[in-house]
């Protein structure tokens, strides 16, 4: 499977684009219960499904631009506000990068990592290993590159992301993901109670670190990735709860400026699967 995504990564972005349109759309016809998600998802954040239409191809550009952005030669990229992300950095407290289910995620770490790596110090990425043995293994390769480090979802990953906060360091997550069960609150998104880490929340709280709201827009035709950078609308409250309500609130505003590059098919409302016994051990929840 390397082999064959190494092949791939020598497309330009503009065939492996068109190419992941293609099968977007083949998987939104042919799976009745993707479509069933993304019409409930869509239905829930109140927009009709013209005004989300976009979103089938995008999922599927998702998937093929991957073997490029790991593999490939670096993608062409730009910046919206990155004059945000370079006052957070010289506040010195950390900054957390938060980043939705939309666009591309993995340009948005490697920009990072390349811009200000070098005078700040590396960007540590959580991340939950693939259930597949050998995409678990890629990815444990290809995320770790000069200026980026990998956190796995446990109390040590935990420590190591506080750990580089304190250092003026960087972190990212997605904080729209599910978390195991015990690591999360049921707070709105989009109006409806949905499973919300509350790691992101508890980060900014032990440290102090600047928040900042990432995502990389699709360019069309292949042209790239627009980065688009903002801080909070307001500081998060100190109390935990209503902290992880905003968080949800600035990642539907995010959503909501360009719907069609949402993940509008990932399960946002499901149940939180059951916590891991070697994470139930820890002192304290790691997401």
């Amino acid at each position: 499977m390397d082999q064959l995504f190494r092949f791939f990564a020598r497309f330009p972005l503009w065939l492996l684009h068109g190419m992941g349109a293609v099968v977007g759309w083949l998987v939104y016809g042919l799976s009745s219960r993707y479509r069933q998600r993304w019409a409930e998802n869509r239905d829930q954040a109140g927009l009709s499904k013209a005004q989300v239409r976009g979103a089938i191809a995008h999922g599927g550009r998702m998937i093929f631009e991957l073997p490029r952005i790991w593999f490939g030669k670096p993608a062409p990229y730009q910046w919206q506000g990155v004059e945000h992300v370079e006052r957070a950095y010289a506040a010195g407290k950390g900054v957390v990068f938060l980043t939705p289910h939309m666009g591309c995620f993995e340009i948005t770490a490697q920009a990072l990592a390349e811009k200000f790596g070098p005078q700040y110090g590396d960007l540590t990425v959580l991340y939950r290993p693939a259930r597949q043995a050998w995409l678990a293994e890629m990815m444990k390769h290809v995320r770790h590159r000069p200026g980026l480090k990998s956190a796995p979802t446990t109390l040590a990953g935990v420590r190591q992301m506080i750990k580089a906060l304190r250092k003026g360091e960087a972190v990212g997550l997605l904080p729209d993901h599910v978390p195991p069960e015990g690591q999360g609150l049921w707070v709105p998104f989009f109006g409806r109670p949905a499973y919300t880490m509350t790691l992101a929340a508890k980060l900014v709280q032990q440290t102090g670190a600047e928040v900042i709201v990432i995502w990389g827009e699709r360019l069309p035709h292949g042209r790239g990735f627009l980065l688009h950078c903002n801080p909070l609308s307001e500081p998060l409250p100190a109390e935990l709860e209503p902290a992880v309500a905003q968080i949800n609130r600035e990642m539907e505003k995010v959503i909501l400026a360009d719907p069609n590059q949402y993940m509008w098919s990932y399960a946002r409302y499901r149940q939180p699967r059951p916590q891991p016994a070697v994470e139930q051990a820890g002192k304290e929840p790691v997401a």
